[in-house]
């Protein structure tokens, strides 16, 4: 008989030795698939019983009827048997597995494994989501990242203060290998202390604490030009690939201008500072901050920024003969309000721009 659960509910079972002997895991977030599997294995099997009762297979490696057979067999020296099949969309004859779904064997634990959400009509995919534990994994959602970090973090017995989680979504995105792989970093940066701070992921990132792409956010968000500019220069000053750190500014702004735009139509629906910062994918702790950049900002100057950005990217990519520092320089004029320089001139040079 079907089941369906989510991730968090088959972590649980595991934890807990409840297995079933046929399990149909499917979806996007390959990162998932993995800490599924992995945690089956742990609680499963001891490590000394793996050698005899453990089979990973990959479905371009064999067809189905070999790997029914791994399926069929039984335990040696231990309570139960793990088959693993890894890309089952891959394999070829996999049929055979929709009559195994209805008679699974009860000494072996099946975990067949999908990279993308097959087509569940079809056989052997309808069979199993009519006779197996079925595990959908969906791309985790913006705002759910932040979360998803800090259960990562809480796992090793550590807190992560807020901004600091905030940082790590907007550097990495919602990319799951990536920003597991920072935070075991940062786990090992800090030792023993218990909590995570924004300076140890700007010194793990390998950024300067006061020139850095978040600063460069903070300071396009307060309309602070001349700041910008300043913190732009530095940081171009620092790297020997300008056109690779150019790129990623305008990444990091062009993500905090779409989350500027989320957040106009949310407060057009009245919503709550908690409901917005959910909608948007931000922590509440920076909802507030959010909301004051709109006064410098409305719709049209928002728009404006996210055309003059994705220029920016272009022209950083190939598509013009400027060099990074002068098209950042540009940048900036277009996108932040600057009543503040427009008594100071400006002079276009090789360099950039002079003040």
């Amino acid at each position: 008989m079907t089941q369906d659960i989510s991730y968090e509910q088959a972590l649980t079972a595991f934890a807990h030795k409840n297995f079933r002997p046929l399990y149909f895991v499917f979806g996007e977030e390959k990162f998932l698939m993995t800490e599924l599997q992995n945690t089956l294995l742990e609680h499963a099997l001891a490590v000394h019983e793996r050698d005899f009762n453990l089979d990973i297979l990959y479905g371009s490696d064999v067809d189905g009827a070999q790997a029914l057979s791994y399926c069929q067999g039984y335990p040696m020296m231990a309570e139960r048997r793990v088959v693993i099949i890894r890309d089952f969309e891959k394999m070829a004859n996999n049929s055979v597995f929709a009559p195994y779904a209805k008679n699974p064997n009860p000494d072996t634990v099946v975990m067949l494994l999908c990279g993308s959400k097959p087509n569940l009509t079809n056989n052997p995919y309808r069979a199993l989501k009519s006779s197996s534990v079925v595990i959908e994994l969906k791309a985790i959602k913006e705002n759910q990242v932040g979360g998803w970090v800090q259960k990562q973090v809480s796992k090793t017995g550590k807190k992560i203060r807020p901004d600091a989680v905030q940082m790590l979504v907007d550097f990495n995105g919602n990319n799951l290998h990536t920003l597991a792989n920072e935070v075991d970093k940062l786990q090992a940066y800090v030792g023993h202390k218990t909590e995570i701070t924004r300076d140890d992921v700007l010194d793990v990132g390998g950024h300067a604490r006061e020139f850095n792409v978040f600063e460069l956010q903070k300071a396009v968000g307060q309309a602070d030009f001349l700041a910008a500019l300043h913190i732009v220069e530095h940081m171009l000053q620092q790297k020997t690939n300008r056109a690779g750190e150019a790129l990623m500014m305008v990444s990091i702004l062009s993500a905090y201008f779409q989350k500027l735009w989320k957040l106009v139509g949310c407060q057009n629906l009245n919503m709550s500072d908690k409901q917005m910062a959910e909608r948007v994918g931000i922590s509440p702790y920076f909802i507030k901050e959010y909301v004051m950049s709109l006064r410098k900002y409305p719709y049209s100057s928002i728009l404006r920024a996210l055309n003059a950005l994705l220029a920016a990217d272009y022209e950083l990519k190939g598509g013009s003969s400027r060099n990074p520092e002068l098209i950042l320089h540009l940048l900036l004029l277009k996108i932040i309000p600057h009543p503040t320089t427009r008594a100071i001139g400006y002079q276009t040079t090789s360099k950039g721009i002079t003040i």
